[in-house]
């Protein structure tokens, strides 16, 4: 029996010839993640298990971006403890307000992460670099703290299910619609511990930021991991940027599925998913009239340079509608920075939006956009459990950058055509 891309990849960082759905494994690790939540406590565990040393300084990431710029005390000695020890252990990739990003955005902008790696991160959305064709997951703080120490982690390897994408997109369809629809199909367990192949033609064509978004939401279908099999694309990405030699993957044609689900990717429309979870995902022409509060552009899922294009592009000329309020947060500054070189930055000043530093502030409900009991906002984020993003009576609706700038102009939850 032939084995999937994930099983590749954790065959080879376990030493294996081949590995087993269900199989427990210890698998080496190319990158460890952490970020100002979650690696305090890995931090305090690893001086408590009496580790002196990180495996290995050039692989060990700490990112600040979550409470960052610091909301508050608490949170300014969250990224202390993070900036005290990135010094201490002369950590390669640490990266402060005023260089950081958002982690998930910043990792493979930077080359950090690239094909064929094994990667974990104390972050559930670490799973987006399957986009690249690696393995990554998200872990807890005290498995981050073993494998800053040991450079490997001890996992099962999932079952995989494949999801066959077919035909064109329809104009302002993207990776953010057809994660959405997955998820609004199989529901926020449909993957459980399973990994999730994205495929086709369909996917063949999508950029890297569509993949990224769609890889980046598979953990809100329960998935292990979402991965994508490099390709043109992705080699085209990775060139003069990787840091280290990618090594591309690919599923055998006999591979094992537990489940194979193929799309007509041409009758998927742009899609939002209501309160209060991820698969509660509509069509647009069933959202109906939705009135809202608060649009954000931004997070690890959709704060790339083609989602700020995609949202300028719709918003440019118009004005942010006179109850809402929008804020647009590139996910790194090279994304910030290439905004100003296109305009973008002042199409969205002139609107009447805010443009903000790079953080994941409003996705967790930290900062930067806190709702009050009532408000209602649409955002390009991943998650939109109950409180998700301030008060537990306010409500998230997930969708595309091109669906939140147009409902920034009408109010409401509208598609770009409503703008003509």
């Amino acid at each position: 029996m032939g084995m999937t891309i994930t099983e590749k990849i954790l065959a080879a960082h376990a030493g294996k010839k081949e590995v087993k759905p269900g199989e427990l494994i210890w698998a080496k690790l190319d990158i460890v993640l952490g970020n100002d939540i979650t690696a305090p406590i890995a931090i305090s565990e690893f001086k408590n298990a009496g580790a002196k040393k990180v495996f290995d300084k050039d692989r060990v990431c700490l990112i600040p971006d979550h409470f960052t710029p610091n909301k508050d005390i608490k949170s300014a000695e969250q990224a202390k403890v993070l900036r005290e020890f990135a010094r201490e252990q002369k950590l390669k990739n640490y990266f402060e307000v005023g260089k950081m990003g958002v982690e998930h955005a910043l990792l493979p902008e930077q080359g950090i992460v690239t094909a064929g790696d094994a990667i974990i991160g104390a972050d559930s959305h670490t799973c987006t670099y399957g986009a690249l064709g690696a393995f990554s997951t998200g872990v807890g703080s005290t498995d981050l703290a073993a494998a800053m120490i040991s450079g490997k982690t001890w996992l099962k390897v999932p079952e995989a299910m494949k999801f066959v994408f077919k035909g064109k997109l329809s104009k302002w369809v993207t990776g953010k619609d057809l994660i959405l629809h997955v998820i609004g199909d199989i529901g926020v367990d449909g993957a459980l511990y399973r990994s999730m192949e994205f495929c086709g033609d369909t996917i063949e064509n999508l950029s890297m930021e569509g993949r990224l978004s769609m890889c980046n939401m598979a953990i809100e279908a329960g998935g292990k991991n979402g991965i994508i099999a490099p390709d043109k694309i992705t080699k085209e990405f990775l060139k003069g940027r990787s840091e280290r030699k990618p090594v591309f993957f690919a599923s055998d044609k006999d591979a094992k599925y537990v489940d194979v689900r193929e799309y007509n990717a041409a009758k998927i429309e742009p899609t939002v998913s209501f309160p209060h979870l991820p698969s509660n995902a509509r069509p647009l022409s069933k959202v109906g009239n939705v009135k809202i509060d608060q649009v954000v552009v931004g997070s690890c899922t959709n704060g790339r340079i083609e989602d700020m294009r995609l949202a300028a592009k719709i918003i440019k000329g118009k004005k942010v509608h006179s109850t809402v309020r929008m804020l647009v947060i590139p996910a790194t500054q090279a994304v910030f920075m290439q905004m100003f070189k296109e305009g973008l930055t002042e199409i969205f000043v002139n609107a009447g939006a805010a443009v903000s530093t790079p953080t994941c502030g409003p996705c967790l409900g930290g900062h930067m956009g806190i709702l009050a009991a009532g408000e209602r906002a649409v955002a390009t984020t991943n998650r939109n459990f109950v409180g998700r993003m301030g008060d537990p009576k306010s409500e998230v609706y997930l969708a595309s950058p091109a669906i939140a700038a147009a409902s920034a102009v009408t109010g409401k939850i509208s598609g770009p055509e409503e703008l003509h």
